[in-house]
């Protein structure tokens, strides 16, 4: 029989009153009104288990949570269901809601004098704890019994699943990760509940409706992360979208290929690994952009070299030697150093935060990341302070949140992508580095969807002409396109100033802004997350300076005043402009910068990985303001995992059945 379960409702009274009185003698009836209450009762959890046929419920269990441990109160099953099995499945599905929910342990209580239902729970793993003397009533002694929960299954290291279509040939077995077949992980109800798993698809074939890819489809509806995903593996079989994922490597790849005499290369890269040690960087940023475990790459050089093909590789069909070196590249990729966690207690995610202590100028200070910390901690959210030397670990976590100056051409943007590419949730995303590293892209971008900003045009370093610069109205600001905190950005008061500056600065770029000058005591910043306005700043101009920043300034604190505004204070335009403008890059994280010149409001840019400061930014809101920001990112775990929907599914289709108190 197939069933669904679910969470009990006042209208299963009657029934669980019916199982009452068929399944237990008098003594160890629950009442009516106990049943009452512990439908009501967030301590307890009722399950209805219902045929699937014709959703009637034919049994029941009755849960007590404890912090570390469930105790299961009661199995019970409709006389006419009984001998099908049900119990099984019932027993299924509370190992894997403990599982699933954190749970350390099961223990229950069960009448000595029932040996066989004694020597069911022996059967099924559980242990004699120790003898309860007349705990019933007089004469009805219990045994206390309880079983360890699976935690190596969800422990940090050791989530990882690889399914396989024969798992006993696999013959490294020495790794942290857990070899299952494709029936197994399909039906198991441990792989049914749990989120945490991380899924390593190498099954025989990944075809439209082959076993390879509904494991890839159960894994993403499960909220699990898989590699390779559904539509990594139509990806990787459309020339087109090749080359278009592959388009940021190009440069990357010209540098790496350069000393090739030949006009074709051919890789195998096995979990992001070459054994060509000349390529072992290229492997590692290929596997970031194409998430397949095993795939060849085939090159090709016209003018430049660039990527032909990708042949995905599958473990049936690898060779001994290609096997043997599959095993090496596994052990390498699942039993690397992992963070070992403190902890005191259970914590739901967990959370890197990306810092850089020698920074001159981070993004959030020591007090403002220390509040991040402990109200994450609040939330259920375990954050863990990184650095650049821990890229390789960034599996171990649910999410990254960036905390230190973003660039592309840095660690930061690589570190993004590779997380990305992991399945964590980032802030900042690897798409809004990029996106707000180039003035240029948002020069563009705002033109195009009508974004009032100050007068612009793009200088082009082999297409400049010096009679360009007579038309520019002085004094004007020019922009290198990746500045940041008014480094790269100079004001120039006539023609000589600026060809002076661009002859600076076309030694960096062959690209750069020239800019309208427009004055104002102060830039408005409204930060954005979600889309939606969290707080509202001004910053003044430093003394006798036209910027924020003086970094030619002689005094220590190098940055104007500042002063922080209630969001339904500041005027409603700025508001509005600076949502709109933050949208056309994402849903991020962002602080938008703008000008209120002579009743206009001017976008200047969208900047990624805004100041969070204590004691600016956080002035009106308060601690109120990190919550908001550890809320959305909770919130992007959970619909990343697909919690929402996996909490709401009581009633998923396994067997299950007996009975017990």
């Amino acid at each position: 029989m197939k069933l669904n379960f679910r969470k009990a409702g006042s209208g299963d009274l009657e029934f669980l009153l019916n199982l009452e009185r068929e399944s237990f003698p008098e003594f160890q009836q629950t009442s009516a009104s106990n049943l009452k209450k512990g439908l009501k009762s967030s301590f307890q959890e009722l399950i209805i288990a219902e045929n699937a046929a014709d959703n009637q419920p034919v049994a029941s269990a009755v849960l007590f949570k404890y912090k570390h441990m469930l105790r299961l109160y009661s199995i019970s099953v409709a006389l006419q269901y009984r001998k099908e099995g049900i119990g099984n499945a019932i027993m299924e599905y509370i190992k894997a809601f403990a599982l699933s929910n954190n749970f350390r342990s099961i223990t229950l209580e069960v009448r000595e004098s029932q040996s066989k239902l004694t020597d069911w729970y022996l059967s099924k793993g559980f242990e004699v704890i120790k003898p309860l003397k007349n705990y019933y009533q007089n004469g009805e002694d219990a045994l206390k019994m309880g079983m360890k929960i699976r935690t190596e299954a969800i422990d940090k290291g050791n989530k990882n699943l690889i399914v396989i279509d024969q798992p006993y040939v696999w013959q490294n077995t020495g790794l942290k990760a857990t070899i299952v077949s494709v029936k197994e992980y399909i039906n198991n109800p441990l792989y049914q509940n749990n989120a945490n798993f991380r899924i390593f698809n190498l099954c025989s074939s990944y075809k439209y409706q082959s076993y390879g890819y509904y494991v890839s489809l159960l894994a993403s509806a499960r909220g699990q992360r898989v590699i390779p995903s559904t539509s990594t593996i139509k990806d990787v079989q459309i020339a087109n979208v090749v080359q278009a994922l592959s388009y940021e490597l190009n440069e990357q790849v010209n540098q790496i290929l350069s000393k090739e005499k030949g006009t074709n290369l051919s890789l195998d890269l096995y979990f992001g690994q070459t054994p060509l040690k000349a390529y072992k960087v290229l492997a590692a940023r290929l596997y970031q952009v194409f998430e397949v475990p095993l795939f060849t790459i085939n090159f090709i050089k016209v003018d430049k070299w660039i990527i032909k093909n990708i042949k995905v590789l599958t473990f049936k069909n690898l060779d001994e030697a290609q096997k043997e070196t599959l095993f090496y590249a596994a052990e390498r990729h699942f039993n690397k150093k992992r963070y070992n966690f403190p902890r005191l207690n259970n914590y739901r995610y967990d959370l890197a935060i990306l810092i850089n202590p020698f920074e001159a100028n981070p993004p959030s200070n020591k007090e403002a990341l220390e509040k991040f910390r402990k109200l994450a901690n609040k939330k259920g959210v375990y954050v863990t302070f990184i650095g650049k030397e821990d890229i390789n670990k960034i599996n171990e976590f649910d999410a990254l949140f960036i905390r230190e100056t973003t660039n592309v051409n840095h660690y930061t943007y690589e570190l993004s992508r590779l997380a990305f590419a992991e399945g964590l949730v980032v802030i900042d995303d690897p798409w809004s580095i990029l996106r707000c590293s180039n003035k240029i892209y948002q020069d563009e971008l705002f033109k195009k969807n009508k974004i009032r900003t100050p007068k612009s045009f793009t200088l082009t370093k082999n297409m400049f002409e010096d009679k360009l610069l007579d038309n520019i109205r002085y004094p004007a600001v020019l922009k290198q396109p990746d500045s940041a905190f008014s480094l790269g950005v100079i004001k120039v008061n006539n023609k000589e100033e600026a060809k002076r500056e661009l002859g600076l600065l076309f030694k960096k770029t062959d690209m750069v802004i020239c800019q309208e000058f427009l004055y104002s005591a102060y830039d408005w910043r409204i930060g954005i997350l979600d889309n939606k306005p969290i707080y509202a700043c001004k910053y003044y101009m430093t003394q006798d300076h036209w910027q924020i920043y003086n970094w030619n300034s002689d005094a220590e604190d190098k940055s104007g005043n500042h002063e922080t505004i209630a969001i339904d204070q500041v005027p409603e335009e700025i508001v509005s402009l600076a949502v709109k403008a933050s949208s056309l890059i994402g849903d991020g994280l962002y602080g938008v910068d703008l000008k209120f010149v002579e009743d206009k409001v001017y976008v200047i840019e969208v900047n990624d990985n805004p100041n969070i400061d204590y004691g600016v930014e956080d002035q009106v809101l308060g601690d109120k303001l990190y919550q908001l920001i550890i809320d959305s990112l909770i919130n992007r775990i959970e619909i990343m995992k697909n919690i929402r929907h996996i909490n709401l599914i009581n009633n998923k289709q396994i067997n299950t059945g007996n009975q017990n108190k």
